[in-house]
């Protein structure tokens, strides 16, 4: 009979996994306290959370939660990151606390929707711009054409202005 505080803990899994379809593990191991409450603090600043998880309970909450293909990223001790805002802040947000601490926790992996990642696609994805920066690249590039075509428009009344003013000039020089 399985004991009440587990099947709490499973349902609380459960819950996280079925919340958002992004999530990172990764092995704590070389952590101290005080390090995993910091990257705690700074993952909550990217909308993200962090749990360590038994892994007997997170793949029986998985397996209750749809989610397949985890089971490999669970060996050894776990924390999951569950993203609830832009992954590639997220991942950002790990890599930049693994390059700081210099003493990285290990990445296995991570779920991206219906995508498993690895270490290096964790990686690659936190080289990626963020989604704020992607959203000015593509107002760029919607604004560069609107912008050469109000400056050729513009040209013709600008010329008319000028010989306007020439005009002008000329006339009040005449007279």
């Amino acid at each position: 009979m399985p004991r009440p505080d587990k099947i709490e803990a499973v349902r609380e899994i459960t819950a996280d996994l079925k919340a958002t379809n992004v999530y990172y593990f990764f092995d704590y191991r070389g952590l101290t306290f005080a390090e995993v409450t910091d990257l705690r603090a700074r993952l909550a600043k990217a909308d993200a959370s962090l749990k360590v998880v038994k892994n007997t309970l997170a793949k029986i909450a998985a397996a209750d939660a749809s989610v397949e293909g985890i089971d490999e990223l669970l060996q050894g001790p776990t924390a999951i990151v569950y993203c609830h805002g832009d992954p590639v802040r997220v991942a950002k947000t790990i890599q930049d606390f693994i390059r700081e601490k210099k003493k990285a926790p290990l990445l296995r992996g991570g779920k991206l929707e219906r995508s498993l990642l690895s270490a290096t696609d964790m990686e690659k994805l936190a080289t990626l711009p963020s989604r704020e920066q992607l959203l000015g690249q593509l107002v760029g590039l919607i604004a560069s054409p609107l912008t050469g075509l109000v400056t050729v428009l513009n040209g013709p009344i600008r010329g008319l202005v000028v010989v306007l003013g020439q005009v002008q000039e000329q006339k009040a020089s005449a007279a």
